[in-house]
């Protein structure tokens, strides 16, 4: 008996995007992809997956309390699956980046970005929860943006 051969599967990409209850268009997909794979290895931290969901903010106002027991709206939660890896889900809320991104003056890709570069940094062992730690965060933060958002 002879069997066909099939096309190879295509390999499947470590970062995937996902849409809860919202929609918007996401810039390139694959460049994004890329991008989180470079903060990951500039970072020593081996890149294992990562599923960003978006969402509302209600649900994920909702998510912050139900797990964390914080009673208020948030852009992006972080859950991680392993202290050695990125490797995780990060739920982020598109309502809050696009009120964020205007009341900074940045566009909405320039936002998202900061909010998907945030969630690698979380998984890649960065906290927030202190002065020093969030400062520490937005520099990485910066750093890594300028990569995507080059001024010139």
């Amino acid at each position: 008996m002879h069997f066909p051969d099939l096309p190879a599967d295509e390999p499947e990409t470590p970062v995937s995007f996902h849409f809860e209850d919202v929609e918007f268009d996401l810039p390139d997909e694959q460049k994004l992809t890329d991008w989180l794979l470079g903060v990951a290895e500039s970072e020593s931290k081996e890149f294992v997956e990562v599923n960003y969901i978006f969402c509302s903010d209600e649900r994920l106002r909702e998510m912050n309390v139900e797990f964390l027991d914080h009673d208020y709206y948030t852009d992006v939660i972080t859950f991680p699956y392993a202290d050695d890896a990125v490797h995780g889900d990060v739920f982020i809320s598109s309502e809050r980046v696009a009120d964020n991104a205007q009341t900074l003056g940045v566009a909405f890709e320039h936002e998202l970005c900061r909010v998907l570069v945030h969630g690698v940094l979380h998984l890649a062992g960065y906290l927030d929860k202190t002065e020093a730690a969030e400062r520490l965060m937005r520099e990485k933060e910066d750093f890594y943006l300028a990569k995507i958002f080059p001024k010139g």
